[in-house]
């Protein structure tokens, strides 16, 4: 081969290498995530930071806050989740039955509405609400999962169908709540039911035409879990190591892996530096820990999977052989901090088992796990060295067999935080935390499997962590690298909304009797307002036309909101949330309403540094 012909075959392959790392990112929604005046991820940005580079609201003016304008879903149920922002252009997104509304900025008139036609008998196999966690946004579709698992893409002119997909099965038990998330050319969706047996996986679709491109599963053999045994690492004996072969069939008995639960309804994050995907797996099936001895591997798990192939690269286990129901589906926020000094590629997770946890998000090593509760009781320490928690032996609820009520667990099933995502403020270095401060007693008990019925195997009550005066839940600050709470802020009940923080000083949270407050940087209240309803939706905002926007979804429901949204009264009934919150319907009332907030007064200039 000649000198020429070798230099054209090379420049060739610099260009296959191009199109590879470079075209498969969805332009349109680069740019757009690019621009604060756009909210054009459920996160603002792949990271998951939730953090708004926008300043014409600020710690000195947020006070003079005032409702814009508002939009009624017609829906009731948790409305958790929230709007996207492209331009001239708002999506809102409900509960069951999963409308979709595009509203013009400049008069709030809808451009188009979806509704799908779904059956209804997907509602009694979501166990903990019929919420739906948003839409997203890329190659000119907004993307919905809809409960019953069929996920569309609409044109997000028209409203149009583009495709159509089915993820999943309700009549085993398959639902389907969480947001999809557009990470380069692929569209990423998981499944729930972690409560009705189901084996948990994410897949990866082609956001073009909806076809599947990899699926993962959470448990079971190695090619099913994508899972290279001398290839994927995990923390051991202090240092990361190879899994090794059959890391997760060695630690379920039999065939219990096939209905063993690790769901995925959670956040997704990315990083595009490493190409790797990052997201949490959910609690095993049963409840009754008794059923399924083991560690339970990979339930439980923080994944980090290359976003190409969907091979995992390293797997970090938080709470092996799961007790206490503490789901590992919570956002992981990709962040470079500070950890002993020293600066780090970190991904940080504030898991539902109260321990907040930092490792190097490209090796998967352990760097910090610390409570971030200190009600948190039912472990006293992570040991750094194996990365296990040392479990306190009188609140496991394994030792003392079925149908022994195990009581004072801190936290409850619900978690020291849920669902409900933090935020991260590059300004600060801080994580700003939406936290549950509830503790529960846990009674298992055999049950047996059926295919579409409940998979519980316990009974469950909630109630306030002791000592603190009645209130369930705080909004904290987070100091990641050293795994301190910087100051935290009690609420009568559970955050249950997710947070903002923006370039402004300004920190913004809901909680569920409704209110839309405002923190500065020290935790200290700046403002508030009463919604129509309980807020389990997430704080965003946007600018349009020179003006700053602060927009949440009210609407009580989720887990915390149960017995409100479905009518339920005995204490034990919403896997024991009602009992805990019986006292919510004192203070709010059933209601989908999106409430846009801005200062008064006309600004027409840019507010973004």
């Amino acid at each position: 081969m000649s000198s020429k012909a070798i230099l054209k075959h090379l420049l060739c392959m610099a260009g296959v290498l191009a199109v590879s790392n470079s075209v498969l990112a969805d332009e349109q929604l680069s740019k757009a995530m690019a621009s604060p005046k756009n909210w054009a991820s459920q996160a603002g940005d792949d990271a998951n930071h939730r953090y708004s580079k926008l300043t014409q609201i600020n710690s000195t003016n947020v006070k003079e806050l005032q409702v814009a304008w508002t939009f009624s879903t017609g829906v009731l149920r948790g409305h958790e989740g929230g709007p996207l922002v492209v331009g001239d252009t708002m999506y809102v997104h409900s509960p069951f039955p999963n409308k979709v509304y595009a509203i013009n900025l400049e008069d709030q008139s809808m451009r188009w509405k979806y509704e799908p036609r779904q059956d209804a008998g997907v509602i009694p196999v979501m166990c903990c609400d019929t919420v739906n966690r948003g839409v997203a946004y890329g190659d000119g579709k907004i993307i919905l999962q809809q409960a019953d698992t069929t996920m569309v893409a609409l044109d997000m002119k028209t409203g149009k169908e583009v495709w159509k997909v089915k993820v999943g099965n309700p009549k085993v038990g398959e639902s389907n709540t969480n947001a999809p998330h557009i990470f380069k050319n692929m569209v990423i969706t998981g499944i729930s039911g972690g409560e009705f047996g189901v084996r948990g996986r994410l897949t990866a679709h082609d956001l073009k035409t909806g076809k599947e491109l990899w699926k993962a599963y959470s448990v079971g053999p190695d090619a099913d879990m994508l899972m290279d045994p001398a290839k994927t690492m995990t923390w051991t004996d202090g240092k990361m190591a190879p899994v090794g072969k059959d890391s997760s069939l060695k630690t379920w008995s039999g065939d219990q892996w096939k209905i063993g639960g690790g769901t995925t309804w959670g956040w997704y994050s990315y990083d595009a530096d490493t190409n790797l995907l990052y997201y949490g797996t959910g609690n095993p099936s049963t409840w009754n820990p008794s059923q399924r001895p083991g560690d339970n591997k990979w339930s439980m798990t923080i994944f980090a999977r290359d976003l190409n192939t969907g091979k995992a690269k390293w797997v970090y286990q938080m709470t092996p052989h799961d007790e206490w129901d503490y789901d590992g589906v919570n956002e992981m926020i990709l962040a470079d901090i500070k950890v002993a000094g020293k600066p780090r590629k970190t991904l940080v997770h504030l898991d539902r088992n109260g321990f907040g946890y930092t490792l190097d998000r490209v090796t998967g090593e352990l760097l910090v796990a610390e409570k971030f509760d200190p009600k948190v009781n039912w472990a006293t320490h992570i040991d750094m060295k194996t990365g296990r928690p040392a479990v306190a032996a009188k609140y496991s609820t394994s030792k003392g067999g079925e149908d022994v009520n195990v009581k004072g667990i801190c936290p409850a099933a619900l978690g020291s935080k849920d669902q409900q995502p933090a935020s991260f403020s590059p300004k600060t270095g801080l994580f700003y935390v939406p936290t549950n401060h509830v503790c529960m007693d846990y009674e298992p008990y055999k049950v047996d499997f059926t295919a579409g019925q409940p998979y519980v195997g316990a009974t469950v009550s909630m109630f306030p962590a002791p000592d603190s005066h009645g209130g369930m839940g705080n909004f904290i600050a987070w100091d990641a690298g050293t795994g301190k709470i910087v100051w935290s802020k009690p609420e009568k009940f559970s955050v249950w909304s997710g947070a903002l923080a923006t370039a402004g000083d300004v920190n913004f949270y809901g909680t569920l009797e409704g209110f839309i407050k405002a923190v500065d940087n020290n935790g200290k209240e700046l403002w508030k307002f009463k919604t129509p309803s309980g807020i389990v939706g997430n704080v965003n905002t946007w600018e349009y036309k020179g003006k700053q926007y602060i927009g949440v979804l009210s609407g009580i429901g989720g887990w915390a909101g149960i017995g409100m949204a479905a009518g339920l009264t005995k204490p034990n009934e919403g896997l024991g949330a009602v009992g805990g919150y019986k006292e919510l319907s004192n203070y709010t009332e059933l209601g989908g309403v999106l409430t846009v907030f801005a200062l008064p007064g006309t600004v027409a200039v840019a507010s973004a540094k």
